[in-house]
């Protein structure tokens, strides 16, 4: 504790005591004495300013606040020091122990009564911060001793003094081990007011008397320590008055069973909380043990079903940990649920937030309490605002904060229907300004920005019923955020939603050219397509092929110019909805591998295809959703040992796109994945075992959403080996399958039952994917239904075709395909059809 006030005062008064004593180390003209009191006047003074700069540089230092008050307290300065504590009080809630020095200092300084309102004033915002129990008692004693309206008994000072033990009762009287000091003193005030009553005046005196005994039987119901002390003093001041027999057998027999029945239950209390209060009065325990005690402790009291108890405890525990924002939570949540008090949970949420100021949730959850009690607009304006001038650690927290106001405004607008209390619409769209000036895009993230401005349109439309305030709205995100696909996307949606096709329709020609991130350039441009075929025209859809398809053409050109530059083939899909461009052959920089494959293309291109890699059938326009179709591409093998190619997996590579092929010389196949694993998640749970070159998750090639697949390259078999021990591990709540990834059988399958050569794609090998089965099914009917039409013609393949009709079957043959056998009716050419037609 700090140094007790009088003896500061005592200090301040030494150096000018009557100035006859001389120190042993002055000389006899006195200037030793005099220079050694400059010297500690200057170092008092150059310690004091130093301190003052930095309260004044820094505000929000609390500990500034704390050595400054100490250091004027310290040497006397009574002016800077009144000063310092009302400037720290509006800025920090003070502890009760600086309370009671401030209090105390002003009643060593100022004995009159004029100051006792003022040092009352102190007290008053002493108990309002936290529950003490030695600065209510400070209080009462001060206005007991100071106040003459109490000290002469006179009607009005008495009522004042039961009305503040009543607040102390009921602030403190509950304190398991402190509370029973409060109770005695308000019950030794009452006596000392029965002890000055005239024996004449008997009426008087017998309300007098029943008021110490229902202060003694109100004591005796309440779990309190020295609670058995407290009735023995009872029983004696009942024996006293005459009303019970001392050498009674039966010690309970001097009280009304009520009264006795009361105080046995709150002997079995207090006997089942005295292990709590052991823990908690441990001096050894540390700050984190006994907060786990407090709330251990809050537990079983809750259980118990009193409100008031549990609230004393929530008090004793903030007390000590005053900046514990965890308590603070749990504090006014349960405020919250249970003591619906209007004055009470403005009282618990006005010092919350001024303990933990900068917890956004605790300004956000004071908000709504204040909504919930139905509080005026001038209240919830003033919070707010106050919240906005608090450090958070993020901005999200402040938009939650604006958010948080809009909603509670569109409420109270939206339930009252009229200008009531100031609330109009004026209000949600002056926060709303102020939430996107108070806030970055950098800071609240593209996302966070898009549902704030969606949700300001939507009510601009809703409640301000002004359809130009809410365009406006998004031509103001568009002008800084214009290269954000999703942004165009909600403004799009808006007016599609209002039924304004006309409108959106102008937007998608003010966007569709526009660059954008990834996919997106292509993705606005099959949007237009979708929302003409659902709202448009047939003119307007041939406007929107005439102006997307070039545009598709020019993002197809240069995707495959990044690819060639980069060595990597495009991820993004080719969606030249006008041609079909067969797949391209992956290019070798080596000349002589170019010649070996040569001989040999006419043969890997499937039926119904151009042999030459960029020619492309003409036809008319096509769906924008439909896709061109790989042609697996035949690598040479090596001299030393033959290499199975792979080709990557056909939902994570993007259709009209050229393969992407990969050698799963030393990879693991992993499935049963849940839907939200991503490749940080992968790569977590393999980071014990190391080694890991490459993670693939497999993805849908139209939503692409993962399908629950991947595939995880490793450097050796080493790590490959670790990682399959891994097996039926969980990751995510899914239990995984982890196996070694085997192309081999999976080329075989395909070149029995597809007729596929060359390397194995992803799709094909899928056979492993789908656990081992389905996925081999889904290969079948895939490569009978879709590897046999091209161009239009259908060609069947298997052991059914012999029934097949002539005239479904191709017109011409390709290299790879058998020849006709002997007898059956050769295909005509276009000169031996004219010849007939000629001759007819």
């Amino acid at each position: 504790m700090a140094e007790r006030p009088d003896e500061g005062v005592e200090m301040l008064e030494t150096p000018s005591g009557d100035g006859d004593g001389v120190s042993s180390g002055e000389d006899k003209s006195g200037h030793s004495s005099s220079s050694d009191s400059e010297q500690d006047e200057e170092a008092e003074n150059i310690q004091i300013d130093a301190l003052e700069k930095a309260v004044q540089e820094n505000p929000a230092n609390y500990e500034a606040h704390v050595q400054y008050i100490q250091c004027l307290r310290k040497f006397c300065n009574t002016e800077k020091l009144r000063q310092a504590r009302k400037s720290m009080s509006e800025l920090f809630p003070l502890s009760p122990k600086m309370w009671i020095e401030w209090a105390n200092d002003e009643i060593t300084l100022h004995s009159s009564i004029e100051a006792v309102p003022v040092i009352e004033e102190i007290y008053e915002n002493g108990v309002h911060e936290y529950l003490s129990v030695p600065l209510w008692l400070d209080y009462l004693r001060f206005i007991e001793e100071h106040d003459q309206s109490v000290a002469q008994c006179a009607p009005a000072g008495v009522s004042k003094m039961r009305n503040l033990y009543e607040r102390a009762i009921s602030a403190a009287g509950l304190h398991v081990t402190e509370g029973s000091k409060i109770w005695d003193a308000y019950r030794e005030f009452e006596e000392a007011i029965l002890l000055t009553m005239d024996d004449s005046n008997s009426e008087d005196k017998a309300k007098q008397i029943n008021r110490v005994r229902s202060l003694f039987q109100r004591q005796l119901s309440i779990p309190l320590a020295d609670l058995n002390s407290t009735f023995l003093t009872y029983k004696q001041w009942e024996i006293g008055l005459g009303n019970a027999c001392e050498n009674s057998s039966d010690e309970l027999d001097v009280i009304p069973k009520s009264v006795a029945s009361a105080y046995q239950r709150a002997l079995d209390m207090y006997n089942a909380r005295v292990s709590y209060e052991d823990q908690l009065s441990a001096s050894n325990s540390a700050d984190s043990d006994r907060i786990q005690h407090f709330m251990s402790y809050i537990k079983f009291e809750d259980s118990s079903g009193h409100p008031a108890r549990v609230q004393t405890l929530y008090e004793r525990a903030i007390s000590e940990f005053p900046i514990s924002s965890d308590l603070w939570l749990e504090y006014t949540s349960y405020m919250d649920k249970t003591l619906k008090i209007p004055t009470v949970l403005k009282d618990v949420y006005s010092r919350a937030t001024r303990n933990c100021s900068w917890i956004g949730t605790l300004w956000v959850q004071y908000l709504l309490s204040l909504e919930r009690i139905a509080a005026s607009e001038k209240e919830l304006s003033a919070v707010f605002e106050q919240s906005l001038q608090c450090a958070f650690s993020s901005f999200n927290e402040y938009l939650d904060l604006f958010v948080t106001r809009v909603d509670s405004l569109r409420r109270r607008i939206s339930s009252c229907g009229l200008k009531d209390d100031g609330l109009d619409y004026s209000l949600i769209r002056a926060t709303f300004e102020r939430a996107t000036e108070y806030l970055s895009l950098e800071g609240i993230g593209m996302e966070d920005s898009l549902h704030l401005h969606d949700y300001w349109a939507r009510l601009e439309m809703d409640l301000g019923k002004d359809l130009i305030a809410a365009r406006g709205v998004w031509e103001s995100l568009l002008k800084k955020s214009g290269a954000v696909l999703e942004a165009w996307k909600g403004y799009i949606d808006m007016e599609i939603r209002l039924g304004n096709t006309n409108e959106a329709r102008s937007i998608y020609k003010r966007c569709y050219s526009k660059k954008f991130v990834g996919n997106g350039s292509e993705d606005i441009c099959h949007s237009w397509l979708r929302f003409e075929r659902q709202f448009g025209s047939l003119d307007d859809y041939d406007l929107a092929m005439k102006k997307v398809m070039p545009r598709l053409k020019e993002l197809s050109m240069f995707r495959m110019q990044q690819a060639s530059k980069t060595g990597f083939p495009s991820t993004v899909p080719n969606n030249d909805a006008n041609a079909r461009t067969p797949s391209k052959k992956r290019k070798m920089t080596d000349g002589s591998m170019e010649k070996q494959l040569s001989a040999k293309r006419q043969k890997d291109v499937l039926p119904g295809r151009e042999s030459h890699p960029g020619s492309a059938q003409k036809s008319g326009p096509v769906d924008d959703t439909q896709m061109v179709t790989f042609i697996p591409t035949v690598l040479p093998k090596s001299n030393k040992s033959e290499t199975k190619i792979e080709q990557a997996a056909g939902d994570s590579v993007s259709k009209g796109d050229a393969p992407t092929f990969y050698t799963d010389q030393c990879t693991v196949f992993v499935s049963n994945l849940s839907l939200e694993v991503n490749e940080n998640h992968l790569g977590e749970f393999f980071n014990d075992v190391g080694g890991v070159t490459a993670i693939r998750l497999l993805k849908d090639k139209f939503t692409g959403r993962p399908r629950g697949f991947a595939y995880v390259d490793f450097s050796d078999d080493e790590h490959l080996h670790l990682a399959i021990a891994k097996n039926r591990q969980t990751l995510l709540g899914k239990r995984l399958s982890i196996a070694r990834s085997d192309p081999k059988q999976g080329q075989k399958k395909g070149l029995t039952r597809g007729g596929f050569a060359g390397g194995r794609g992803r799709r094909a090998a899928s056979v492993e994917d789908e656990d081992h089965g389905r996925g081999e099914r889904q290969d079948r009917s895939s490569i009978k239904s879709a590897s046999h039409r091209r161009g239009g013609h259908v060609q069947l393949t298997g052991s059914a075709t012999f029934a097949v009709p002539r005239s479904v079957r191709p017109l011409g043959w390709s290299s790879s395909e058998a020849k006709p056998a002997d007898g059956e009716e050769q295909p005509k050419s276009n000169q031996e059809f004219r010849s007939l037609l000629m001759k007819k």
